[in-house]
């Protein structure tokens, strides 16, 4: 009889074991260790290099001096490299192809899907958000989940939607991240400064009329100022067109009371496109 494998007093059997072993590389762990830290600076010395056999091969001389260490060149900085890949995308398709394939965020790595955009390229209307959440994470599409759900009845109230054929009350959405940051927190200004390029050509590509700015993120990527409650409903510019801050749908999904000032939003924005 054979005791049962134990993990500090815990059964562990293979299935548990493998189990605990994904869950551990989905959190990010790269190597294994042991229970106990290794001395490395206590670890016996390499024996010296065994001398050449008679008659062996020489490479080199002695007196060759050794080669030049290559000289190490700073790295290129990530928007830098973001901005001449968006720079060469001539159409949407090759934006998004450049923007999935760019490696300058590590949020690349966590996600499931890439969410480039939903809608009809042609819109008047863009609406940028921050980034997919995880149902948008499954889906690959931008703005699917409660939130989503609630932005287009927002939208529809006001006779816009993603899926309309015409252009006159078409919606073309994306977001300012099209990876899931882990547990839906808020981006960071470097990745958002990595993305900004992608974006700015984005926009450049759509031509849309007006812009959507939808919550704080968008604001600090386009505006470079935050305080989503204070921006919202002033009218500013954003990428060179006419641009209007709003409240995300996940925050009135949280603040009833605020959907109030939401519509007045919308109204602003109906207003804009049928003068």
């Amino acid at each position: 009889m054979t005791a049962d494998p134990t993990y500090r007093g815990f059964a562990l059997d293979a299935e548990t074991a493998l189990a605990l072993l994904q869950w551990q590389a989905e959190l990010g762990a790269d190597e294994p260790c042991l229970d106990d830290p290794v001395d490395r600076y206590d670890l016996p010395e390499r024996s010296p290099a065994a001398a050449p056999l008679p008659g062996a091969p020489r490479i080199g001389t002695p007196d060759a001096a050794p080669p030049p260490r290559p000289r190490i060149q700073p790295e290129e900085d990530q928007a830098a490299i973001a901005a001449r890949l968006a720079a060469a995308a001539g159409n949407l398709a090759d934006l998004a192809t450049a923007q999935e394939r760019f490696e300058g965020i590590e949020l690349r790595k966590g996600a499931r899907n890439f969410c480039f955009a939903d809608g009809n390229p042609a819109a008047r209307v863009m609406v940028i958000g921050e980034a997919p959440g995880e149902e948008e994470d499954l889906q690959g599409r931008p703005f699917v989940g409660r939130a989503g759900q609630l932005l287009d009845r927002m939208f529809a109230a006001i006779n816009l939607a993603r899926d309309a054929v015409d252009a006159e009350r078409a919606l073309y959405i994306t977001n300012v991240l099209p990876w899931r940051p882990p547990g839906n927190r808020r981006p960071e200004q470097h990745e958002i400064d990595a993305m900004l390029p992608f974006l700015a050509r984005h926009v450049e590509l759509v031509q849309p009329e007006l812009l959507v700015l939808m919550g704080n993120t968008p604001c600090m990527a386009a505006l470079k100022q935050q305080g989503i409650l204070k921006l919202r409903g002033h009218w500013t510019t954003a990428f060179g067109l006419p641009a209007l801050p709003m409240t995300h749908p996940s925050y009135l999904l949280r603040t009833p009371a605020a959907k109030r000032e939401a519509w007045a939003d919308l109204l602003s924005l109906s207003a804009r496109l049928d003068p």
